[in-house]
């Protein structure tokens, strides 16, 4: 008897598409199925509905632009498609950003301060002994090279810029191994959560990526500072604004769909409408 592989999955049953309809407006089966590509969901019902609520959303708010005059005189040649300008007219009319006081960026900034620390700060250099991930080998001798230079540096550091020069298959040996300052996030992921573990000066044991083995030397060590309100105050004002006109955003389009005649779906008003 054949039995699936863990890897297969069993079939799913199509599940029909229903026409929606919104204030007398048609969307077809075929358009909720073309708009199902660009959404993940753990289900085809899911697809579906998070689908036709994208669709439902777009049609109304198309359809209250028109309303209000807001398709007039588009661009005739622009890049931008003559509905999303419609859309994005009727949104700075209707739910705009609002300006946010100077009392409330501070109270904001004094509540999070945590969210404003500048990022942990590394200088270094190395030695890099290359190794292909998949040639076990070739790591193993990169790894016993690596450690045979740490021993060596530990008695003599002053022939490291020599042993770069020697030994390193990163472009980084031109400038004596300086991978100069890092920050969290500009190197590879297995590098970063070593190095950043480090304290000042030799590391005492070789540091693994894809790229092979490294001997590292940390020069400076900076950690994250707490940041001055006003070096980011205008970061704050600018965060809040945002958050306000989504607030916004989602309060209009729920007003939308409260006055919609919506048939086809069962749209659940108090569940969440947009990401």
């Amino acid at each position: 008897m054949n039995c699936p592989s863990d890897n297969e999955s069993p079939e799913r049953t199509p599940i029909d598409i229903s026409e929606i309809k919104v204030n007398g407006a048609i969307i077809t089966p075929d358009e909720v199925a073309r708009e199902m590509q660009y959404h993940s969901a753990d289900s085809q019902e899911a697809a579906i509905n998070k689908s036709s609520e994208v669709l439902i959303i777009q049609l109304l708010l198309l359809q209250k632009a028109k309303e209000e005059g807001l398709d007039k005189n588009l661009p005739e040649e622009s890049d931008i498609p003559s509905e999303e300008t419609m859309i994005s007219r009727l949104i700075e009319k209707e739910a705009s950003a609002q300006e946010v006081t100077e009392e409330e960026c501070q109270r904001y900034f004094d509540a999070n301060k945590n969210q404003f620390v500048s990022q942990d700060l590394l200088q270094l250099k190395h030695i890099l002994l290359g190794a292909d991930p998949e040639d076990k080998d070739k790591r193993a001798v990169a790894k016993e090279a690596a450690e045979s230079l740490i021993s060596r540096l530990v008695g003599s550091f002053d022939e490291f810029e020599a042993l770069v020069n020697e030994h390193s298959d990163c472009p980084s040996k031109e400038t004596g191994g300086s991978l100069g300052q890092i920050t969290r996030g500009q190197t590879t992921s297995e590098f970063e959560e070593a190095v950043f573990e480090l304290d000042e000066g030799l590391a005492k044991d070789p540091v693994e990526s894809r790229y092979g083995f490294h001997v590292v030397y940390v020069d400076k060590k900076l950690p994250g500072k707490q940041l001055d309100y006003d070096k980011v105050k205008s970061d704050v004002a600018n965060m809040l604004m945002e958050l306000g006109q989504r607030k916004a955003i989602a309060v209009y389009i729920h007003k939308l769909v409260d006055e919609a005649d919506i048939e086809g779906i069962d749209f659940e008003i108090g569940r969440p409408l947009t990401n």
